[in-house]
Protein backbone atom coordinates (compact mmCIF):
# COMPACT_ATOMS: atom_id res chain seq x y z
CA UNK A 1 0.00 0.00 0.00
CA UNK A 2 0.81 3.64 -1.23
CA UNK A 3 1.66 5.73 1.42
CA UNK A 4 -0.12 9.39 1.37
CA UNK A 5 1.93 12.39 0.99
CA UNK A 6 1.30 16.16 2.37
CA UNK A 7 3.48 18.89 1.99
CA UNK A 8 3.47 22.69 1.62
CA UNK A 9 5.76 24.30 -0.82
CA UNK A 10 7.50 27.27 -2.10
CA UNK A 11 8.54 25.21 -5.26
CA UNK A 12 6.54 24.65 -8.28
CA UNK A 13 4.57 22.04 -8.21
CA UNK A 14 5.72 18.76 -10.01
CA UNK A 15 1.79 17.26 -11.17
CA UNK A 16 3.47 14.29 -12.95
CA UNK A 17 5.08 13.49 -10.01
CA UNK A 18 2.14 13.99 -7.43
CA UNK A 19 0.38 11.98 -9.80
CA UNK A 20 2.89 9.20 -9.99
CA UNK A 21 3.21 8.63 -6.02
CA UNK A 22 -0.74 7.51 -5.84
CA UNK A 23 -0.69 5.17 -9.13
CA UNK A 24 -1.11 1.71 -8.21
CA UNK A 25 -1.80 -1.51 -9.87
CA UNK A 26 -4.80 -1.79 -7.80
CA UNK A 27 -6.37 1.26 -8.39
CA UNK A 28 -8.50 1.86 -12.16
CA UNK A 29 -8.17 5.72 -11.52
CA UNK A 30 -6.56 8.13 -10.61
CA UNK A 31 -7.99 11.69 -9.95
CA UNK A 32 -5.60 14.95 -10.09
CA UNK A 33 -7.07 18.30 -9.55
CA UNK A 34 -5.15 21.52 -9.86
CA UNK A 35 -5.74 24.92 -8.91
CA UNK A 36 -4.36 27.70 -10.86
CA UNK A 37 -3.74 30.92 -10.86
CA UNK A 38 -6.76 32.98 -13.20
CA UNK A 39 -6.39 36.31 -15.07
CA UNK A 40 -10.07 37.17 -14.12
CA UNK A 41 -11.82 36.77 -10.73
CA UNK A 42 -15.55 38.36 -10.82
CA UNK A 43 -14.74 41.04 -13.19
CA UNK A 44 -11.36 41.91 -11.61
CA UNK A 45 -7.80 41.48 -13.65
CA UNK A 46 -5.50 39.57 -11.39
CA UNK A 47 -1.67 40.04 -11.83
CA UNK A 48 -0.67 37.43 -9.16
CA UNK A 49 -1.21 35.89 -6.09
CA UNK A 50 0.18 35.79 -3.05
CA UNK A 51 0.22 32.57 -0.18
CA UNK A 52 0.80 32.04 3.46
CA UNK A 53 0.11 29.28 5.64
CA UNK A 54 0.72 27.93 8.88
CA UNK A 55 2.47 24.79 7.71
CA UNK A 56 2.16 22.53 10.52
CA UNK A 57 -1.25 23.31 11.19
CA UNK A 58 -2.36 23.44 7.25
CA UNK A 59 -0.56 19.85 7.24
CA UNK A 60 -2.33 18.37 10.28
CA UNK A 61 -5.93 19.65 8.65
CA UNK A 62 -4.65 17.93 5.54
CA UNK A 63 -3.89 15.06 6.91
CA UNK A 64 -6.80 14.73 9.04
CA UNK A 65 -9.10 15.88 5.95
CA UNK A 66 -7.38 12.49 4.36
CA UNK A 67 -8.70 10.54 6.92
CA UNK A 68 -12.29 11.30 6.85
CA UNK A 69 -11.95 10.93 2.85
CA UNK A 70 -11.06 7.64 3.75
CA UNK A 71 -14.06 7.23 5.88
CA UNK A 72 -16.20 7.78 3.10
CA UNK A 73 -14.77 6.73 0.04
CA UNK A 74 -12.94 3.67 -1.20
CA UNK A 75 -8.91 5.54 -1.75
CA UNK A 76 -5.98 3.95 -1.68
CA UNK A 77 -3.41 7.23 -1.37
CA UNK A 78 -3.46 10.43 -1.52
CA UNK A 79 -1.10 13.44 -2.34
CA UNK A 80 -1.93 16.92 -1.61
CA UNK A 81 0.73 19.82 -2.48
CA UNK A 82 -0.24 23.46 -1.66
CA UNK A 83 2.20 26.23 -2.43
CA UNK A 84 3.30 29.38 -0.45
CA UNK A 85 4.73 32.84 -2.09
CA UNK A 86 3.89 34.69 -4.64
CA UNK A 87 2.25 32.57 -8.02
CA UNK A 88 1.83 34.22 -11.55
CA UNK A 89 -0.89 33.71 -13.98
CA UNK A 90 -1.27 29.95 -15.04
CA UNK A 91 0.99 28.68 -11.75
CA UNK A 92 -0.42 25.70 -9.86
CA UNK A 93 -1.29 26.84 -6.40
CA UNK A 94 -2.54 23.31 -4.81
CA UNK A 95 -2.64 19.69 -6.86
CA UNK A 96 -4.54 16.91 -5.43
CA UNK A 97 -4.36 13.01 -7.08
CA UNK A 98 -6.56 10.39 -5.84
CA UNK A 99 -6.08 6.78 -6.11
CA UNK A 100 -8.96 4.52 -6.28
CA UNK A 101 -9.90 0.98 -7.74
CA UNK A 102 -12.96 2.29 -9.25
CA UNK A 103 -13.18 6.28 -10.90
CA UNK A 104 -16.44 7.39 -8.88
CA UNK A 105 -14.68 6.92 -5.03
CA UNK A 106 -11.57 8.87 -6.86
CA UNK A 107 -13.67 11.84 -8.25
CA UNK A 108 -15.85 12.08 -4.95
CA UNK A 109 -12.71 11.95 -2.67
CA UNK A 110 -10.75 14.67 -4.74
CA UNK A 111 -13.83 17.39 -4.73
CA UNK A 112 -14.13 16.84 -1.07
CA UNK A 113 -10.85 17.30 -0.26
CA UNK A 114 -10.35 20.37 -2.52
CA UNK A 115 -13.87 21.82 -1.05
CA UNK A 116 -13.03 21.46 2.70
CA UNK A 117 -9.41 22.26 2.25
CA UNK A 118 -10.62 26.01 0.63
CA UNK A 119 -12.92 25.70 3.61
CA UNK A 120 -11.02 24.87 7.02
CA UNK A 121 -6.98 24.52 6.00
CA UNK A 122 -5.32 27.37 7.60
CA UNK A 123 -3.64 29.07 3.65
CA UNK A 124 -4.53 32.68 3.20
CA UNK A 125 -4.32 34.02 -0.04
CA UNK A 126 -3.83 37.96 -1.35
CA UNK A 127 -5.31 38.98 -4.50
CA UNK A 128 -3.18 41.22 -6.33
CA UNK A 129 -4.91 43.76 -8.84
CA UNK A 130 -4.21 44.97 -12.00
CA UNK A 131 -5.08 48.60 -10.25
CA UNK A 132 -2.45 48.08 -7.75
CA UNK A 133 -4.70 46.93 -4.71
CA UNK A 134 -4.50 43.83 -2.83
CA UNK A 135 -6.64 41.98 -0.70
CA UNK A 136 -6.55 38.98 1.21
CA UNK A 137 -8.85 36.10 1.55
CA UNK A 138 -9.03 33.60 4.51
CA UNK A 139 -10.35 30.41 4.82
CA UNK A 140 -14.11 30.19 6.10
CA UNK A 141 -14.41 34.00 4.93
CA UNK A 142 -16.07 34.80 1.82
CA UNK A 143 -14.92 37.85 -0.31
CA UNK A 144 -17.66 40.22 -0.88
Amino acid sequence: MNSDHIAITDQPIEYTALTERVRSNQCGAVVLFMGTVREMTAGRQTVALDYEAYPEMAQQTMQQLTLEARDQWAIQTVAIEHRVGRLELGEISVAIAVSSPHRNEAFEAGRFLIDRLKEIVPIWKKENWSDGTTEWEHPEIEAE
